[in-house]
């Protein structure tokens, strides 16, 4: 399939048969508490809980798996019964590369390592450690690059040359957005009353995946993004084209996995479409308040992407919108936090 072709719903459900052997069905997390302070009902899905630590693993190893079936043109329309069968294929593919602030190249060398293959990641140098430290343990190299989107795109581009490597993006990507997906569409089925979902939102991959998914499920239900103070995406929503500084920058904020400054090429007009144009723009203060309340009421490790989200659903912004919106979906995107770094500490 192009690279430019919409992801469809039936993208998603090929995804997550492919996928569902080797990640976790997430639970969805409710507290009661939660739901008196903001008026409504939360449902918290749980991809903290996620292999590697975050939603990503989805998108990255439907995006492996993809690649190793479409590189075999003979049997690329078959059935997939296995990732392995898939790798049994199709021997020739050399390795995958990515550039990554920690979650999607943990979701890559994971999933690279899931089927035999070579991964290298490129990564900023204020990457966390925690997340470097993972990256390796998964049996990636790790490259480090200066912290601006320019140095990340050179080095990934000069590594995938270098190595013969294919270029898996964080998130401008059929496959990776259809995996990502599949957060939308078990959501809904775990909690088939939601009225909106929360979605924190980087590059563009998860909350475009979980919008075509949802809306095709249920094409009432409201998809919001929530965003790092400063991003510029209700603007951008608003405009119907993609705004941010030029040369393009990562945002100064702790939320490290929701730190870019504009939408891919592929989601923006995906959540143009399909995404309120009312867009939650968080503080790292108030990131903080959200990864609190998960730790101390929920008991549940969060980073501060997630924080983000969680923050949004008790804001004075969403108790201003329709009070019918009686049920709300709150992603809580991932949970690798270095604990020896608490942003409140």
């Amino acid at each position: 399939m192009a690279a430019a072709a919409r992801v469809t719903l039936a993208d998603v459900y090929r995804a997550h048969e492919r996928i569902m052997p080797y990640i976790h069905k997430t639970p969805v997390f409710t507290n009661a508490t939660f739901d008196k302070l903001i008026g409504r009902n939360a449902f918290f899905k749980a991809e903290n809980l996620q292999k590697t630590g975050s939603f990503k693993a989805r998108g990255a190893l439907n995006a492996v798996s993809n690649l190793l079936q479409v590189q075999d043109t003979c049997t690329s329309a078959r059935p997939v019964s296995s990732v392995m069968s898939l790798r049994e294929r199709n021997a020739n593919a050399a390795g995958v590369v990515t550039h990554s602030t920690g979650n999607h190249g943990q979701a890559l060398a994971w999933a690279a390592q899931t089927v035999g293959l070579k991964c290298a990641v490129i990564v900023p140098r204020d990457t966390p450690q925690v997340k470097k430290d993972a990256i390796t343990s998964y049996g990636a190299e790790l490259v480090l690059c200066e912290p601006t989107p320019q140095s990340r795109q050179e080095t990934c581009q000069r590594v995938a040359e270098e190595q013969g490597l294919e270029f898996v993006p964080p998130f401008d990507h059929h496959d990776v957005i259809a995996g990502q997906g599949t957060i939308g569409m078990e959501l809904l089925k775990q909690a088939p009353d939601l009225d909106a979902i929360l979605v924190p939102v980087s590059g563009g991959g998860m909350a475009s995946g979980i919008a075509i998914a949802a809306k095709a499920m249920k094409p009432d239900i409201k998809i919001y993004l929530v965003e790092a103070e400063g991003k510029m995406c209700e603007k951008s929503l608003r405009a119907g084209e993609r705004l941010w500084p030029n040369p393009p920058r990562f945002l100064n904020t702790i939320a490290d996995g929701i730190r870019m400054q504009h939408l891919g090429h592929l989601t923006f007009p995906i959540l143009v479409d399909l995404a309120e144009k009312d867009v939650f723009s968080i503080s790292d203060a108030d990131m903080i308040k959200g990864m609190k309340f998960a730790f101390e009421r929920m008991k549940l490790v969060i980073e501060a992407a997630s924080g983000a989200a969680v923050v949004a659903a008790m804001s004075d912004k969403l108790a201003a919108m329709d009070k019918d919106m009686k049920n709300i979906g709150v992603i809580l995107c991932g949970g690798n936090v270095d604990i020896d770094k608490l942003p409140w500490y």
